[in-house]
């Protein structure tokens, strides 16, 4: 039976949200599946990703093959470092130890990346904000001062009216 690892897709319409499941390859992609190993939400930015590790690994050292996107997933959080890593492992490359200590520097790499790439979100954000105010407060004193011109001139106008008015009564 050949095993995939892939993507269930959940959620509604326009907001998708997706199970990472291990699926015989031959069962739909929302229906039947043997294990529920994580989730995954693209919706959020950075996006969401929620995952047995260890559950994502045995299906990987047991032969299931992941999709592209499911791949990928995978190996954002580390599960592609580490089954690079315990294989040289069993050729002899590096020892255990060894091993651990690399994955451990690559997580916390990433992890410093992806906190980098979150407080730089918030920030952008906070100055998205403040600029679309000062836009808006521009605009807004744009408008005013064009009511407040149109206002004059049709006082004006009304002024001159009534002044050619006058003038042609006292003519009489």
């Amino acid at each position: 039976m050949p095993v995939k690892i892939r993507l269930a897709r959940h959620g509604r319409k326009s907001r998708p949200f997706y199970y990472i499941v291990v699926a015989n390859s031959r069962a739909p992609r929302d229906g039947r599946f043997i294990e529920r190993i994580g989730s995954y939400n693209p919706m959020t930015n950075p996006a969401t990703i929620d995952l047995n590790f260890d559950a994502a690994m045995d299906w990987l050292q047991k032969g299931a093959q992941p999709t592209d996107t499911a791949r990928a997933v995978l190996s954002y959080k580390g599960v592609y470092m580490k089954k690079h890593l315990l294989e040289g492992v069993k050729k002899g490359a590096l020892t255990l130890e060894q091993a651990e200590v690399k994955f451990q520097t690559w997580v916390q790499g990433k992890e410093a990346k992806i906190q980098a790439k979150k407080d730089g979100l918030k920030v952008d954000g906070k100055n998205a904000g403040t600029a679309q105010m000062a836009a808006e407060a521009k605009v807004k004193e744009q408008r005013t001062a064009a009511i407040a011109k149109a206002k004059a001139d049709a006082h004006a106008a009304k002024n001159a009216e009534v002044s050619s008015e006058t003038a042609e009564t006292t003519e009489d």
